[in-house]
Parts: structure tokens; C-alpha cells; sequence
């Protein structure tokens, strides 16, 4: 059970959660990290007194050195702070709520120095998910997801005791804001409209994901990884209440699956005390008030991100490096107003098209595909 967490990204939306639960939980926080965010910083770290806090911008992180001078708390920039941050040696776990591929090298990191990582960031498995499980098992790391659908799947097979009784596992997805809607209707969204979700409050990218449902396709992925499936396992459905997580199918037609409401809260304070359970000072759900339970199949010809997402699942190699990469750079162009919400897929499909795939990549294979792939969308 955790003691003591270092939680890279706690600014964001899963960062503010999981602090939530440190504070529920009585855990120690030994170091903090974000991107541009001071003032939050500030509170935090004054609040949780980290041994170490780093700011991914120089700027920030040197602001921010002034404004804790008062404090015997370290701070530090860019990724060689947010590398030290993930093998500090006081903490036993490993938050990585940082977003985008960003979290790879130090999630690598933390799994050489045997942390227990408490996966939220999706995008490291889906860009090197084979080379993360295999330094975790070679490690001796344990792995523990946070996202809701993961953690849904990681507790629907805690009685499981041989992986080939499973017959496919199958994530939720709530729709998006744009659920029913043709291709046709899609290329007129905007932003404002994409960033409604229905359920989830969220940050931006991943809100924009959940309406092009990239981010359905890089949660199979990321599942694929996680269990040691192929692609042809792993499915997706529709459901639009957000209450059943996620759900395993076993050879003998038995479904198990985790509900409860839509509160990021719950996996991660589940990834903090698994494999025990924790008392929830949250609302609890109520079965014969939370209405109907709907499932549909995905529409994958007018969400054609979700359809990109399984062709390089199949394909492997750095297929699924590119395609990240290249969906970082789309949605913030989208954000931006630069492209429309179309586009987006358009802009994946063209870098995937422009960039080599490698088979069988080392980390800097996968690397540099990340890094050819947003050049092939920046430059188009």
C-alpha cells in the first residue's frame, strides 16, 4: 500500500484528484510537477511541503523559486527535474497524470528504480507499451492503472487466475458530446463544442479525444499492453451513462464488470491502497436511481480516429508512436482554431502515411517517430 507519492502532473485535472485523495488518505507528498501553472504550484506545494518541485518551463521555475524561498523545498525545471522527480527516493509510488508522451521517459524511470506507477498517462503505452511491460517485469515494478476503464478491467480480473479463460475484454465509452452525429455534421464543430462532455470533467486534450474517440482507440491500446492481448480482444462499446467502467468476458460467457459513478477519485485511491480497499468519503451510487444502463456499437466511419487507432494496433512497431504524436499536434491546432474537427483525423492519416514505421524499435526509435510525426502535421 502507498506511504508516499510523486506525483508528476499535479495541476491537471488527475492531479488535483489525486492530491484529494492524498489528503483523504494521510499520504506523504515528496515532490510535485507541472508545466506553466504557478499559483496552483504555489498552494500545492505550500500545502504538501514536497521535498522537490519542478516547473517544466525554465520561466515558471524560476518565479517560483522566489515565491518558496521561504520554504526548504528544491525546485527545478524541465525534464531533467521531472526525471529526478520520478526516482526520488522517499516515494514509493509514482503518479504519472503529466499528459502526452511527455510521460515516457520518466515512467521508464520510475519502473528502474521498482515504484509502484500509478498509470494515468495513456500515451506511454500506447507509444512503447512492450518496452514499459517488459521493464516493469524485469524490474519487479508493479503497474496500477488510473484511468477509470483500466482500472475497471484491473479489478474485474483480480479473480482471474489464468489470462487465456479470458475471451475479450470490453471498454465503455461514453460517446462524447457528438454521439449520433454523421461525418457530414462533424466538420462543423468547434472547440466550444467538443469541449462539452457529457460525464467526465476533464482537461482539454483529453475532452477533445473523448470527442473524436482517439481516446477510445489509444485506451484499447493501452489495454492491450496492460493484459497481453491482441487487438481482436480487446472491443469497444457505447454507453452513454458512464456508470459500468468496463467489463470482462470470460470463455465461459460470464461478464464481470466495475461500476460506480463517473469520480476519478475512486481508481485512484484504488491504485493507492490495492490490493486493499479503501472506506469512500464520496457519494456512493444508487442502483435504483441512476436510470437505465444503454449500449451501442461505435460509429467508426463518421469517428474515424477510433478506426485509425485499431488498423495500427494491428500494424505494431512505432505505428502507434506516430499516430499519438501526430493526434497531440492536430487537437492543439484544433484548440487553436487553426483546423477543423475533421481535420484531425486527416492530420493523423497524413503523418502515418509520411513516417516510416519501424518494427521491433528501441526507445529511440520510438522517439524519433514522435518527433517526425508533429514535424509531418506542423509542417503540412
Amino acid at each position: 500500500m502507498t506511504k508516499t507519492i510523486a506525483l508528476l502532473g499535479s495541476t491537471g485535472s488527475i492531479g488535483r484528484q489525486t492530491l484529494q485523495v492524498a489528503r483523504e488518505l494521510g499520504l506523504r507528498v515528496a515532490a510535485l510537477t507541472a508545466n506553466t501553472q504557478i499559483d496552483l504550484m504555489e498552494q500545492q506545494a505550500r500545502e504538501f511541503c514536497p521535498e522537490l518541485v519542478v516547473m517544466m518551463d525554465g520561466g515558471a521555475a524560476k518565479e517560483l523559486r522566489g515565491r518558496l524561498s521561504d520554504l526548504p523545498i528544491r525546485v527545478m525545471a524541465g525534464a531533467e527535474g521531472l526525471m529526478e522527480a520520478a526516482q526520488l527516493p522517499q516515494a514509493d509510488t509514482v503518479v504519472t497524470a503529466v499528459v502526452g508522451s511527455v510521460g515516457l521517459r520518466p515512467t521508464l524511470a520510475a519502473i528502474e528504480k521498482k515504484k509502484r506507477i500509478a498509470l494515468a498517462n495513456k500515451e506511454t503505452l500506447v507509444c512503447a507499451g512492450e518496452l514499459v511491460m517488459a521493464a516493469a517485469e524485469r524490474c519487479g515494478a508493479e503497474i496500477v492503472p488510473v484511468d477509470s476503464e483500466h482500472s475497471a478491467i484491473f479489478q474485474s480480473l483480480q479473480g482471474c487466475r489464468d489470462r487465456g479463460e479470458v475471451h475479450r475484454l470490453i471498454l465503455t465509452c461514453s460517446g462524447g458530446p457528438f454521439f449520433g452525429m454523421s461525418y457530414e455534421e462533424l466538420e462543423h464543430m468547434k472547440p466550444e463544442n467538443a469541449l462539452k462532455h457529457p460525464n467526465w470533467s476533464m482537461g482539454a486534450k483529453i475532452t477533445i479525444d473523448s470527442a473524436t474517440l482517439m481516446n477510445k482507440g489509444l485506451e484499447i491500446i493501452e489495454a492491450m499492453r496492460l493484459y497481453h492481448l491482441p487487438v481482436s480482444k480487446v472491443d469497444a462499446v457505447i454507453h452513454r451513462q458512464s456508470i459500468v467502467h468496463s467489463l470482462v468476458e470470460y470463455r465461459d460467457g460470464a461478464m464481470i464488470a466495475q461500476l460506480g459513478t463517473p469520480d476519478m477519485k475512486l481508481p485512484i485511491r484504488y491504485a493507492f491502497t490495492w490490493p486493499y480497499r479503501a472506506e469512500t468519503p464520496d457519494r456512493r451510487l444508487n442502483l435504483l436511481t441512476c436510470g437505465d444502463l444503454t449500449f451501442h456499437a461505435p460509429d467508426m466511419e463518421a469517428f474515424r480516429c477510433l478506426k485509425i487507432a485499431r488498423e495500427c494496433a494491428e500494424v505494431g512497431g512505432t505505428s502507434c508512436a506516430i499516430m499519438n504524436a501526430a493526434n497531440e499536434e492536430a487537437v492543439l491546432a484544433f484548440l487553436r482554431r487553426e483546423i477543423g474537427f475533421n481535420d484531425i483525423h486527416r492530420r493523423v492519416e497524413d503523418a502515418l502515411s509520411a513516417v516510416e514505421v519501424k518494427y521491433q524499435p528501441c526507445l529511440e526509435d520510438i522517439l524519433e517517430a514522435d518527433s517526425l510525426a508533429r514535424m509531418a502535421v506542423l509542417n503540412r
